[in-house]
């Protein structure tokens, strides 16, 4: 269960942001955030707001928890109305939703499997018949499932894997896009692993590579539009996905071998989303925002 709202988010001293963390494992994915220790730091309370994104309409996958509730309240806390579309971890979607209730915005938080396309159509139409449009679009779903190798990785595993990584992107973009004027913004969550590769997350790694191609060339064609596509790279962050993934052992010293010698929170990634999704980046598209702790990569 999460404790007192104030004291779940607070990141008023840096020292609170762990170097390392408790040996702990989910057996289950993409993982429950409330099942966490510590539970990741979602929130800066030292950040007001200046109504960037004062009455849009953002739709977020994966927006229950991670980095998906990271940016829905920072997208609330700027002015914006937020779906959160999330799978089943309904005590996560829960808390996040109220949370962007108490900072006066409206929030729907709808369950669904965006590995089917009819689940995305149903999605938006829930959001379009309560909100009216969309104006923010953050895909950002995924799972991940280590394997030593190749020979490992079983036809299930992969296909289960690209449509919840990649073809929910498609699925998702296609259903609202209709209800996205001049203006809007699609921001995709891709990874340091597509630039950088990973030993044991193959196929992973390769839907994060297609998120790189599918947001430029999905720039290059709404361009003309004046919707905006653009995409984060995230390096370790403390979020469900890496306890529900690596092993207890692997995740209690996550992010140590980053040049920062730790993972980030989710809040240290959510400003970067409402650039991406403000007034503010209107001349950016087709770009990438790498946050990784200083493990510099091209492109």
């Amino acid at each position: 269960m999460y404790p007192e709202y104030p004291y779940y988010s607070s990141t008023e001293k840096c020292e609170e942001v762990p170097l390392t963390f408790p040996p702990q494992h989910q057996n289950y994915q993409p993982g429950m955030e409330y099942l966490m220790n510590p539970k990741p730091i979602f929130e800066n309370p030292n950040v007001k707001g200046s109504q960037k994104l004062l009455n849009k309409v953002a739709v977020i996958s994966g927006g229950d928890s991670g980095i998906g509730r990271a940016a829905a309240v920072a997208f609330a806390k700027e002015g914006a109305d937020v779906a959160i579309i999330y799978l089943n971890e309904h005590e996560d979607a829960a808390f996040t939703k109220q949370r962007i209730e108490q900072l006066g915005r409206r929030c729907l938080a709808i369950p669904a499997d965006l590995q089917r396309e009819a689940n995305s159509v149903q999605s938006i139409q829930h959001v379009v018949s309560t909100f009216g449009r969309v104006d923010i679009l953050v895909n950002n779903c995924a799972v991940q499932y280590p394997q030593r190798s190749i020979l490992n990785i079983s036809e299930a595993q992969l296909d289960h894997t690209f449509r919840t990584n990649i073809y929910s992107f498609f699925f998702l973009t296609k259903a609202a896009l209709p209800y996205m004027g001049p203006g809007s913004s699609i921001i995709n969550t891709t990874s340091v692993n597509a630039y950088r590769g990973h030993k044991t997350l193959l196929d992973y790694t390769s839907t994060k590579g297609a998120i790189v191609g599918f947001t430029r060339a999905l720039a290059l064609n709404l361009v003309e539009k004046d919707i905006r596509v653009n995409q984060i790279a995230p390096g370790p962050v403390w979020t469900p996905l890496i306890v529900s993934s690596f092993s207890a052992e692997e995740a209690s010293s996550f992010g140590a071998d980053a040049p920062m010698k730790r993972a980030a929170q989710p809040f240290e990634l959510a400003d970067a989303y409402v650039y991406l999704a403000s007034d503010s980046s209107r001349y950016v598209t087709g770009e990438c925002i790498h946050i990784n702790g200083g493990g510099f990569v091209g492109g």
